[in-house]
């Protein structure tokens, strides 16, 4: 079953929200009636859709447009800063859904925005903070910590198959020979269902498992090591080239 939430924009074109979940909570399929865009202060948040799975990082966001049926799972404390908004508050926000950068004057316009009434006077002050933030959610980098989930149903199991086992070592050669078909057939299979090719597909996948191990506090060496890496210093830089920072850097102040 699927609920639906709605809110009222007669005031304002965003409803600000906060709220702190602890880890292992989860919030079943639903959906909403508007845009919404989850931003994280700390914690890793695993979101569902009937397209794929979406991992948000510590200080990044998620984009869900209006009428996205997704579940919400938590790892780690996770400090939500959400923000519901009218579908018609801009005619060029964001169609599809995406893993987002959060600007640093993005975060703080939200942390304001969540003191501000739900009234207020044209030309003030609180409108133009809701106009700028419209104005920076229209630029939001776009991140690569979508899983997307392939059409068919024999790539659906594959797919299954990784994520359950993503330490195994998964060769390109190995995963055909499961589906009865050449590796070139496995790649052009993958890169027209999904966008990726099947070895960016499976980086893709362990990445964001490691991220969610990371938050619960694995030590670095045993989550490279589970995923497959032959050592701490090949996941390390795997981790590094995508995200910037080393594994330890990335949470040390989560």
């Amino acid at each position: 079953m699927t609920t639906t939430s709605t809110f009222s924009f007669i005031h304002r074109p965003l409803v600000p929200f906060a709220h702190d979940y602890i880890h292992g909570d989860s919030e079943p399929w639903h959906k909403h009636d508007c845009a919404q865009l989850l931003h994280t202060l700390s914690g890793v948040v695993r979101v569902d859709t009937a397209s794929g799975c979406w991992v948000v990082p510590p200080g990044r966001g998620v984009w869900l447009p209006a009428g996205t049926r997704h579940s919400l799972r938590i790892t780690g404390n996770v400090a939500a800063r959400t923000l519901f908004i009218d579908p018609l508050a801009r005619a060029d926000l964001p169609a599809t859904c995406q893993i987002v950068q959060i600007t640093p004057l993005l975060r703080e316009l939200i942390l304001v925005c969540l003191a501000l009434p739900e009234s207020y006077s044209p030309g003030s002050r609180d409108e133009r903070v809701y106009e700028l933030i419209l104005d920076e959610i229209r630029t939001m980098p776009v991140l690569p910590f979508h899983l997307p989930e392939p059409e068919s149903e024999a790539l659906r199991r594959l797919c299954l198959q990784i994520r359950q086992n993503p330490g195994e070592s998964w060769t390109s050669a190995q995963a055909a020979s499961m589906m009865n078909v050449s590796e070139r057939t496995l790649n052009r299979h993958f890169q027209q269902q999904t966008g990726l090719s099947y070895g960016e597909w499976l980086r893709r996948a362990r990445l964001l498992e490691a991220l969610v191990r990371l938050a619960q506090g694995q030590p670095v060496l045993r989550v490279a090591l589970d995923l497959g890496y032959g050592s701490h210093s090949a996941f390390t830089a795997m981790f590094r080239r995508v995200m910037g920072v080393s594994p330890s850097d990335y949470f040390k102040n989560d």
